[in-house]
């Protein structure tokens, strides 16, 4: 309990801290003044994208609670698309159109929300390389990929034995891999056991995901755990190519007010896995098969339909018996990111609770592992000695370090979340260069190739978590703001605010060459494999089988084909399945049923979707195209006709003054 009473007083202080600087400079006069300060004359013609003209950089930012990613353009801030993940859609009909359903099942069912917090991209020889980005689902753990040439979710996968996939899903240089970490521990397989029983019945899990040259992921083997919290990860690169460091909290194993009782060690750990060794002991068969039950749910381009598909079943790797996979690397108490420096050498350790930044080196892990220079085990995993794999420390840096990235230049750049600021400082000489305030309390930040081998050092976004008096009001929730600094020259230049969707915890930031030239601009006809395809307006139909009716439709500028149908009866099943027969950039076609209790239909040049529609009444009901796609684009509507259950009305389908079709 002592130890209780003097954290409190300790904490106290920097909630404290945080208020008054807060209050000191989140005041409108107060920002107004410092932001002059900060913007120069020039400001707004280096954020200045002239019409027609193409941004330097693509911006992925996580949605957070939205379960989303925002595409933005650097340096202008514009927000080019909102790309469904993990929740459902109205505007694309993400979640609700038949062909996206099974994006978003899992073990528990049709889920169609989650926390997204960390994109990542694909890399080759550690470079980002425009083909795909990774996201992470943090509630209901899963593990997205979007395809970069589409901008839409091409695969998710469930993480079994997860209690909240946080630290998720950082890429190996190769993109070999991505990774997904429990925030909590669970009792791994899940049982029914007291909650107080947590040091001896819980476990932290870590997953390793194999990405295949498609970009197909499967679950690749697990690694078991001690009971701690797995907070962020970031894999080693060149020298370092070959392990994953995640960070850890809670290491006193405690199961209530973690805000006391999970800051009372010194230090916790950072986890570093050597995945090159874990390969080793696959194939040796020193992994034990495990029951699991999870989702993987994969979208196919050319039937336009997703599948979802139950797994029973994971190999786990437990450390007592393969030695040499995990080590664990002290470091200051309660640490959130970590992150690895271009070379692969620095390991930055970021402990919320310290004033200071310990950087850890890769060469003395190394030298410490073969010299056995441990202080303990735990659970046989052994522990280094702290001041033999440190670096150096940036001493004085500011207060709440959170995150670090690199401008290849030498330089690193730490988020520090209670004194509101970015901390330039130079690694090796470990000395602060620059400070430049944020304002409000930063979160992550980002630069385009941050946390690869090769970053492009010209742009820095703070991704913020409080924004009063940023922007317009709009009620009691505002928007959260980023905000896009000049890293250049020797110091920081605050160029732009711009306010983002959800809650953007990370973002990446890639060179937009390496993306435009592979942007699909629309889906081939001929290609076009799905099971209700209609490939002209010649093969557009109504056929029932028994209560479910399908109908056959396409659309085309101006008009669907057919655009009057009869026959239709209260209580049937109607599958609307709309082939968009465009096969042009940018036209696609949007399809809503009056009173149908799911989203719209919009379909793009060539895809075929379905919508499910179950009439609770007889009348006529309209349907008319949402994508505005013509001048005669009001005039894209038609009509059916439903009947009561009892009645005779055949069906029939027209368009046009033609004899109707039976």
């Amino acid at each position: 309990m002592k130890s209780h009473q003097g954290l409190l007083p300790f904490l106290s202080f920097l909630f404290t801290a945080a208020g008054l600087f807060l209050v000191s400079s989140c005041g409108n006069q107060g920002s107004t003044t410092q932001q002059q300060g900060a913007l120069g004359n020039d400001a707004a013609s280096q954020v200045y994208v002239a019409p027609g003209e193409y941004d330097e950089f693509y911006a992925f930012m996580s949605g957070g609670f939205s379960g989303q990613i925002g595409v933005h353009g650097l340096p202008s801030g514009r927000l080019f698309k909102v790309i469904p993940v993990f929740s459902v859609d109205a505007e694309k009909g993400y979640g609700f159109n038949e062909e996206t359903k099974p994006m978003l099942n899992t073990s528990h069912g049709f889920v169609p929300w989650d926390d997204s917090h960390h994109p990542e991209l694909s890399q080759t020889n550690g470079e980002t390389d425009g083909r795909w980005i990774f996201i992470n689902g943090n509630n209901t753990p899963r593990i997205a990929r979007i395809d970069l040439t589409t901008f839409e979710t091409a695969e998710i996968i469930e993480i079994p034995n997860s209690g909240g996939n946080h630290s998720s899903p950082f890429t190996t240089e190769n993109t070999e891999y991505i990774v997904a970490g429990t925030r909590f521990s669970v009792p791994v397989p899940q049982s029914d056991v007291a909650i107080n029983s947590y040091a001896e019945t819980f476990n932290g899990m870590l997953t390793y995901v194999s990405v295949g040259d498609e970009g197909e992921m499967d679950i690749a083997f697990q690694i078991l755990l001690p009971a701690f919290d797995y907070d962020l990860a970031h894999s080693g690169k060149g020298k370092s190519h070959g392990w994953t460091f995640f960070t850890t909290y809670n290491t006193e194993q405690k199961n209530t007010l973690l805000e006391v009782t999970a800051s009372q060690n010194d230090k916790d750990f950072i986890a570093a896995i050597n995945w090159k060794k874990a390969e080793e002991y696959i194939q040796q068969g020193k992994f034990k098969e495990m029951p699991a039950n999870w989702a993987h749910n994969v979208y196919n381009e050319k039937t336009h339909t997703a599948t979802s598909t139950m797994k029973k079943k994971v190999k786990v790797l437990t450390p007592e018996d393969c030695p040499g996979l995990v080590y664990f690397l002290p470091t200051p108490k309660s640490p959130h990111g970590v992150d690895v420096d271009p070379t692969g050498e620095y390991i930055v350790g970021n402990g919320k609770l310290s004033a200071d930044l310990t950087v850890h080196s890769f060469t003395k892990m190394i030298a410490a592992i073969e010299a056995g220079s441990f202080e303990t085990t735990v659970a046989g995993i052994p522990v280094l000695k702290f001041e033999d794999v440190v670096a150096g420390v940036v001493k004085d840096a500011g207060l709440g370090p959170l995150h670090t990235e690199f401008d290849g230049k030498g330089n690193a750049y730490t988020s520090f979340f209670i004194t509101s600021e970015v901390v330039k400082w130079k690694v090796g000489t470990w000395e602060v260069l620059d400070k430049a305030s944020t304002f409000y309390s930063i979160g992550h930040l980002m630069i385009p190739g941050g946390d690869s081998k090769k970053p492009d050092g010209k742009y820095l976004v703070a991704l913020n978590k409080i924004t009063k008096d940023r922007y317009l009001p709009t009620g009691p929730e505002l928007c959260h703001s980023a905000q896009l600094y000049d890293i250049s020259g020797d110091k920081m230049k605050l160029l732009l605010d711009f306010p983002t969707i959800g809650e953007p915890h990370y973002a990446q930031g890639i060179s937009a060459d390496k993306i435009v030239p592979n942007v699909k601009k629309f889906y081939p006809l001929e290609e076009n494999e799905h099971p209700y395809r209609t490939m002209g307006e010649k093969d557009t139909r109504v056929e029932r089988d028994g209560k479910n009716v399908h109908i056959y439709m396409t659309s085309i500028r101006s008009h669907f084909a057919p655009d009057n149908i009869e026959g239709v009866k209260v209580g049937d099943k109607v599958y609307l399945h709309l082939t968009n027969l465009e096969q042009d950039w940018d036209v696609p076609h949007g399809l809503a049923v009056m009173g149908a209790n799911t989203g719209e239909l919009l379909v793009m040049p060539g895809q075929t979707e379905t919508m499910v529609w179950e009439p609770k009444s007889e009348g006529v009901i309209p349907f008319y195209c949402t994508d505005f796609c013509s001048a005669l684009h009001q005039e894209m509507q038609g009509y059916i006709r439903v009947s009561p259950r009892s009645s005779n009305i055949a069906l029939k389908w027209s368009l046009g003054e033609e004899e109707p079709v039976q």
